[in-house]
């Protein structure tokens, strides 16, 4: 961990909470140990968010609805892998060895999380300021960078395509299927109740924009 702790630019105190930061509960089942990394993920999931609102809020003159978008392109899951995979987070991830075959090490999933449940640990072992600097340090120049994007609001395009047309649009959770902390959603989107695309994401949110994409994709051949 000592690479990492260079990379980050900081001395922990507690070297037993990156341990849990980057344990999978996979992991923790076959060991038999008590903690694994969601409850940091919880944590850091505030703290990343806090960081990125108080920035935003500080240097740029946005209103609340295109802060929020903005922070939503710089903290969903394929942004929060990209940061995992610059810091080379699956070198240090635990997982069992099941998951281990099913790639769980590079999985962008649990690469988002364990990001964040790092961000927990070094908010718990050196405060918010070392975790708001850190959180800064990685994500202010993506933010910055305009040829950069995460995100887009592919439900608001699709809105708007399908009001100038005069059609209804409405969105299906049809399946959901894993375990309470780490369940996938797959979503339907339908144009005058005809499927024109299907999403697939560890939030409902997230499924519903991906399937919007898809919908535009089609719409737009």
């Amino acid at each position: 961990m000592n690479e990492l702790f260079e990379i980050l630019n900081i001395i922990p105190k507690d070297e037993r909470l990156y341990d849990i930061a980057v344990s999978h509960s996979s992991y923790a089942n076959e060991h038999k140990a008590k903690k694994d990394y969601e409850r940091l993920e919880f944590l850091g999931d505030a703290v990343v968010d806090l960081a990125i609102a108080d920035y935003l809020y500080s240097n740029h003159n946005e209103d609340e609805g295109e802060m929020t978008k903005v922070r939503a392109s710089y903290v969903c899951e394929n942004a929060l892998s990209e940061y995992a995979n610059k810091l080379n987070l699956s070198k240090f991830v635990k997982v069992g060895h099941g998951e281990e075959k099913e790639g769980g090490k590079t999985k962008k999933s649990i690469l988002a999380d364990i990001f964040e449940a790092l961000i927990g640990a070094i908010y718990l072992d050196l405060g918010y300021a070392t975790a708001r600097r850190t959180v800064l340090n990685i994500i202010v120049p993506y933010i910055e960078d305009p040829n950069i994007v995460f995100f887009s609001d592919y439900k608001s395009a699709l809105q708007e395509y399908i009001q100038t047309e005069q059609k209804t649009l409405f969105y299906d959770l049809v399946d959901e299927y894993g375990p309470a902390h780490e369940k996938t959603f797959v979503v339907e989107v339908r144009i005058d109740d005809i499927i024109y695309g299907k999403g697939i994401a560890r939030s409902k949110k997230e499924a519903e924009q991906n399937a919007a994409k898809v919908a535009l994709d089609k719409l737009a051949k």
